[in-house]
């Protein structure tokens, strides 16, 4: 048994189904990374997943096969734009079925490789619903029972739903839209945060009228004003309606569509659609595992309290991800993943990130991470801020997308970065060299000083960088 695998007054062995040094309650990216991690480090791993699949909700119905349908809605919008500079490939023809089919063998190959490693990682993988009996035992809904000296609540998140709704299949949440055919000719998006919005690219690519209505009075709310304004200033070009300050306040099913009834200063008095999206945001699962009967304090909308080391008040109780607060992102969970089997296992482990980042892979793509300006100017936190526009950069505008820009965070005292963020294409595979630098402590020096291949668009980090120092020369940005 592995050091520190034992809690105080665990019950011995009972009648159990099945028993473990380690459960891990839910197989998305962080159950999953938790079990494996836990395996590799020697502990003898019971890994419980609700559904057929492993993978959870980002892979099965959420960030993979999203990216998979972004990627597809990229081509036709590039094939589009190539119009303007002498390249016509005509109207695409799009059939949602092979779409579809396509996307989900991407899904299955993923969840197949998973599969794979469980079994080459002696992880015994158990089908069902569970919730807690006991402090040391779970029960799932097809009767079985898996008793553990530890345990990792991975079980992550659900969409928001929205009271009051009719019961109708044109009516659906972020799964039900990854379902394609048939594509509707008009689509309302109710919720102008990430989910919503990418579904949105992928819906306007293939050619449906979209509307979004947002309740607040930007989009993607809490994202610093001035990287959303470039993707805003881009839709309302491409969109029927983007409506902020807007609320919806009834739907009825009529054999026509969805008519949909809306408040607000620009908002219609109502609208038919073929097919609604609910994207309200997302609510954590902890309060629907019986984690009382554990002991397990669960907060306010599902999220269990955790420390450093992932342990909830429950010492040998761990939670991860989605339900353990902070952003609901699968990469934050991975890593909180690794360290609570680290510790689970003995280890001294503890996760303390500087910087998580975010990415929305909308058109254009828009990414941050460290200290944004919303935070710096809410806790007066003293910054400077340099910003490469990408009408600056040559690969940019060889792309013929010069609308975006990098920007960089940085102490005024000591030139360290503190965060940045960027829109345009290609930003989420961008921002991991800023976050490397918040990371790092890097100053301007670190990242102005280390050459970067040209043309290339990772040279605006460069340029931003060089910015601050006053070294660069591609502008004319004299340092104050």
């Amino acid at each position: 048994m592995s050091a520190g695998a034992m809690p105080a007054g665990t019950a011995e062995k009972s009648s159990a189904t099945h028993s473990a040094e380690l459960v891990v309650l839910g197989a998305g990216p962080g159950g999953y990374t938790a079990a494996f991690r836990a395996a590799d480090l020697g502990m003898q791993v019971v890994l419980v997943e609700r559904w057929p699949m492993l993978g959870g909700v980002c892979l099965n119905v959420g960030c993979i096969p999203s990216k998979a349908l972004l990627h597809a809605a990229k081509v036709v919008d590039d094939a589009a734009a190539m119009a303007e500079h002498g390249i016509h490939f005509g109207k695409p023809r799009i059939n949602a079925a092979a779409l579809g089919e396509w996307k989900n063998k991407v899904v299955g190959r993923l969840t197949g490789g998973l599969t794979q490693l469980a079994r080459q990682r002696k992880v015994t993988v158990v089908h069902g619903t569970a919730r807690f009996e006991s402090p040391t035992r779970l029960v799932l809904d097809n009767g079985e029972t898996v008793d553990f000296r530890q345990c990792i609540i991975a079980a992550g998140s659900e969409s928001a739903r929205l009271p009051g709704l009719p019961e109708d299949p044109r009516i659906v949440d972020s799964t039900g839209a990854l379902e394609l055919e048939p594509l509707p000719k008009r689509l309302l998006v109710v919720g102008g945060g990430i989910i919503g919005l990418e579904m949105a690219c992928v819906y306007n690519a293939l050619g449906t009228k979209v509307s979004v209505a947002e309740l607040t009075d930007a989009l993607m709310p809490g994202t610093d004003p001035d990287l959303v304004r470039p993707f805003r200033k881009f839709i309302e070009k491409l969109y029927e309606a983007v409506m902020t300050d807007t609320k919806v306040v009834g739907m009825r099913a009529t054999v026509p569509g969805i008519e949909v009834k809306f408040e607000g200063k620009d908002a219609p008095a109502a609208e038919i659609y073929d097919r609604v999206l609910i994207a309200v945001g997302r609510r954590a699962n902890g309060d629907r595992l019986d984690a009382d009967k554990a002991g397990v304090n669960v907060g306010d909308a599902g999220i269990i309290k955790v420390d450093k080391q992932m342990r909830t008040n429950v010492p040998h109780i761990f939670a991860i991800g989605d339900l353990a607060g902070g952003p609901m992102l699968a990469h934050k969970a991975t890593h909180e993943g690794k360290v609570a089997a680290e510790v689970a296992s003995g280890e001294k482990s503890a996760f303390d990130a500087r910087a998580i980042p975010s990415v929305a892979y909308t058109d254009p793509e828009i990414a941050w991470v460290g200290l944004t300006e919303t935070d710096a100017k809410a806790n007066g936190v003293e910054y400077q801020k340099t910003q490469i526009p990408w009408s600056a950069s040559g690969r940019a505008l060889s792309l013929a997308r010069p609308e975006g820009f990098t920007k960089l965070l940085f102490d005024k005292k000591t030139g360290r970065v503190l965060g940045g963020a960027i829109v345009g294409p290609s930003a989420g595979d961008l921002i991991s060299e800023v976050g490397l630098a918040v990371e790092m402590g890097a100053d301007a020096a670190d990242v102005g000083l280390t050459i970067h291949p040209h043309p290339t668009l990772s040279e605006t980090i460069a340029f931003a960088a060089e910015a601050f120092a006053g070294t660069l020369t591609d502008l004319y940005m004299p340092k104050k």
